[in-house]
């Protein structure tokens, strides 16, 4: 079943029964069939559907960020800003869709060719909750520009949201088969990627969903693009003044309260100021962030999505402690029938500890101690994650020529955890396979077909 349970209360709001089989193999026939219209679209006309789409997103953002505060406990404030990030992606399709898709001449031997720019079928989009609108408007509005089509399959928890995306591109013009979405189970994935209406499959989950997946789609030799989890590690070689510092990282590590695939979890911090920094970013995740209704502006944290998962955040902090890490700050559940838990520092984890190389998806920072740079990059390598990075310092070549020897897809200096539309966004080793937002984006499901003159 697909439910509704207000993680700030623990109440059951609705449940929505999964679709049927019948149901699933109908809507793949629709966007199937559908795909031979909406290819033949010109593509400057959907792009202004894509227009007209970002329009609405930006018309109905309350109305969006309090579904997303019900349903999985982001913060409202937290929710209107991803709506803008929303609106920014598809704005981006929409006006450089058409020049991203032009014909591009290529010289070769012997003569001349032209590389064509299109679409490849109907696609399966399996998506997460922990940005109900963004992670779809990322796959969605590059793919429906280019002029494939697009079966939706959403997170369980997240029904409303997954309606209402499909009332705004429904109300933009996107046609009912050109977009579906679907309650489907995870026990239909397989026979749908098996389909041979299907082409392709992009997920954003779970390093185990994303191996589930990613074999299946293998064994019918469909498309992916993965985007999994991550344990970004943010490097500090420097600071001219360390409680901005403190206060900009803790940002963005508390970001959705830590539920963020490329949120800094492993800061890494140089011998110098290693303990002053510790000591403060312990003094303000204990002084600043107090829980409250995630309904509420002036809320600094909210709750996790779920009791499960508040739950499970705090077994891991619990492991860690128990097998030598030293507890800073935080590090218990909050009373009541909320999924709420206290932000946490560790420090002193070792390669022995599983806290070391799993993904914390909660708002707890591992915190580091390099004698030297080359130690700090050696401990950002050391990870079998490689979606996001960031390094921090006065010295922007210095810290270009670490971010360089990251092993990472992105790494940002002096900020952290960021996405924008005109960037490509996606990872390496077990963060995943693929890339979306910007130019990349819409490369992923696209056919470059070579046509030799």
């Amino acid at each position: 079943m697909y439910t509704v349970t207000n993680p700030a209360t623990g109440e059951l709001i609705e449940t929505v029964p999964n679709s049927t089989d019948e149901e699933v193999r109908a809507a793949i026939e629709r966007v199937h069939l559908g795909y031979s219209s909406w290819r033949r679209r010109p593509v400057t006309e959907r792009a202004k559907i894509v227009s007209h789409a970002a329009e609405l997103f930006a018309e109905r953002a309350d109305e969006l960020a309090a579904i997303m505060t019900l349903e999985m406990g982001k913060r409202v404030n937290e929710g209107r800003g991803e709506i803008g990030v929303v609106v920014d992606i598809f704005n981006y399709y929409a006006d450089n869709g058409p020049a991203l898709l032009a014909d591009e001449p290529l010289s070769i031997k012997g003569g001349e060719a032209v590389i064509t720019k299109g679409p490849i079928g109907a696609l399966l989009g399996i998506m997460p909750w922990n940005f109900p609108c963004y992670q779809v408007a990322r796959f969605v509005a590059p793919n429906l520009v280019l002029g494939n089509t697009i079966l939706l399959k959403h997170a369980s928890i997240c029904p409303r949201s997954a309606l209402a995306i499909e009332r705004v591109l429904r109300d933009a013009g996107v046609p009912e088969d050109a977009y579906a979405n679907i309650f489907a189970s995870s026990k239909q994935v397989p026979w749908m990627l098996a389909d041979p209406r299907i082409q392709g499959v992009s997920l954003t989950g779970s390093e185990q969903a994303g191996i589930a997946v990613a074999a299946e789609a293998g064994r019918n030799l469909k498309k992916t693009v993965l985007e999994l989890g991550g344990s970004d590690p943010l490097i500090v070689l420097d600071s001219a003044d360390l409680d901005e510092t403190v206060k900009a990282t803790s940002t963005a590590r508390m970001r959705n309260c830590g539920q963020s695939c490329n949120a800094p979890k492993r800061m890494i911090v140089l011998a110098d100021i290693y303990d002053e920094f510790v000591d403060r970013l312990s003094e303000r995740v204990s002084s600043f962030y107090r829980p409250g209704d995630p309904a509420d502006p002036a809320t600094k944290l909210g709750p996790l999505a779920s009791v499960a998962a508040a739950d499970e955040v705090a077994d891991q902090i619990d492991t860690a402690v128990r097998q030598g890490a030293k507890l800073r700050a935080g590090g218990r559940r909050i009373g009541g029938p909320g999924a709420y838990l206290e932000p946490t520092v560790l420090t002193d984890v070792t390669p022995e500890m599983a806290a070391y190389s799993e993904e914390i998806f909660g708002p707890v920072f591992l915190v580091f101690r390099a004698e030297t740079e080359a130690e700090a990059i050696e401990l950002a390598n050391d990870s079998p994650f490689g979606l996001g990075a960031s390094v921090w310092g006065t010295d922007r070549e210095r810290a270009r020529h670490v971010a360089e020897q990251i092993e990472a897809g992105m790494v940002y200096l002096n900020s952290a955890g960021g996405s924008q539309a005109d960037l490509p966004f996606g990872g390496i080793k077990r963060s995943g396979i693929g890339r979306e937002l910007g130019p990349a984006g819409i490369e992923e499901f696209m056919n470059q077909k070579s046509i030799r003159l």
